[in-house]
């Protein structure tokens, strides 16, 4: 066994450079060291790495990445810094480069919306070629958000004429019967997540006069019924809360010209006890239709705290061991 110790240096442009790389009180620098048996050694513009040939390849590859990101003018997160780590020990830490150089949309603070992960790529990529896909996964995988960026953006590009947002309004442990106000002040919670991912991208007051213009239309899932949507980009959210029934309506409210999103994880269902999923029974119903696309997003795919994704990996760690 080869224990011998190699060093490698890299060189920093300036101390801004090193704040943006090492993070506020070294926080991402701290990340990186407990993700290696390498030493690495600071000093004013210059790192130092001690340690076996192959750990000062994976490190010095990881800080030769971050630094091309952040060279090119982006704002590293403790996210990025996480994923980061874990595609260096792959090897495939280069594919971030191609990750974060792909513009998917604009909000209307003109921030420019990209990928953070090579799973939310093969989803936006299955939105943009197939007319209906499900985008299956935990929370803060940006499922919803995604597909919102999508919708504005088709609709900015006058791919399709109007954005239809829908969730099945299920009570989850409180009836909304007891809740305060008419019936869409009743629902409007259930809606949130839609509406705040629209806001980011569009603006309060331009959501507002396009839902006037009837551009956008925000509504509960029994609003679909009957209805076929033509020309439309439509999303429904939360539909692990549908009933097969209630799923096998929304689908065929699909009209030419349309795309279709459901998104929904599948382990918070809240559906009363007895009822199917229609989330989980169109999976077993229609994977074998080549022209809908099923995209499983995962763990790895978290781009909320990274304590969201350690507290994902400890409830699926405990299912596997009941």
């Amino acid at each position: 066994m080869n224990l011998e110790e190699h060093t490698k240096k890299i060189q920093l442009s300036s101390p801004e450079e090193a704040l943006s790389l090492f993070g506020p009180q070294d926080h991402y620098l701290k990340q990186i060291e407990a993700s290696t048996k390498a030493k690495i050694h600071t000093r004013s513009s210059d790192i130092t790495l001690t340690g076996s040939q192959e750990d000062l390849e994976v490190v010095g590859h990881l800080f030769h990445v971050l630094l091309t990101l952040i060279r090119q003018g982006f704002q590293l997160t403790e996210r990025d810094i996480v994923y980061a780590t874990r595609l260096a020990q792959q090897g495939t830490a280069d594919e971030l480069l191609e990750l974060y150089g792909e513009e998917i949309g604009v909000s209307h603070k003109n921030q420019k919306v990209r990928v953070k992960t090579l799973g939310q790529r093969h989803y936006v990529s299955a939105m943009k070629k197939h007319d209906i896909v499900f985008g299956i996964g935990p929370a803060g995988t940006g499922k919803t958000f995604l597909a919102v960026v999508m919708a504005v953006t088709a609709l900015k590009n006058h791919h399709v004429k109007k954005i239809v947002l829908t969730r099945p309004a299920v009570e989850a442990g409180e009836s909304l019967g007891f809740l305060p106000g008419d019936l869409q002040e009743k629902v409007d919670p259930y809606l949130r997540p839609l509406y705040d991912a629209l806001y980011f991208m569009l603006g309060n007051e331009q959501v507002t006069k396009m839902m006037e213009r009837g551009l956008i239309e925000v509504a509960p899932l029994a609003y679909m019924r009957g209805r076929t949507l033509e020309d439309s980009f439509i999303i429904l959210d939360e539909a692990q809360n549908t009933t097969p029934e209630q799923m096998k309506m929304f689908l065929t409210r699909l009209g030419f010209g349309s795309k279709m999103v459901v998104t929904g994880d599948a382990t918070q269902v809240d559906l009363p006890k007895g009822k199917k999923s229609g989330l989980r029974e169109s999976e077993r119903i229609l994977k074998k239709i080549p022209d809908l696309k099923f995209v499983y997003l995962g763990q790895e795919d978290v781009v909320r705290h990274s304590l969201v994704q350690k507290v994902i990996e400890a409830y699926e760690q405990d299912e596997m061991d009941i």
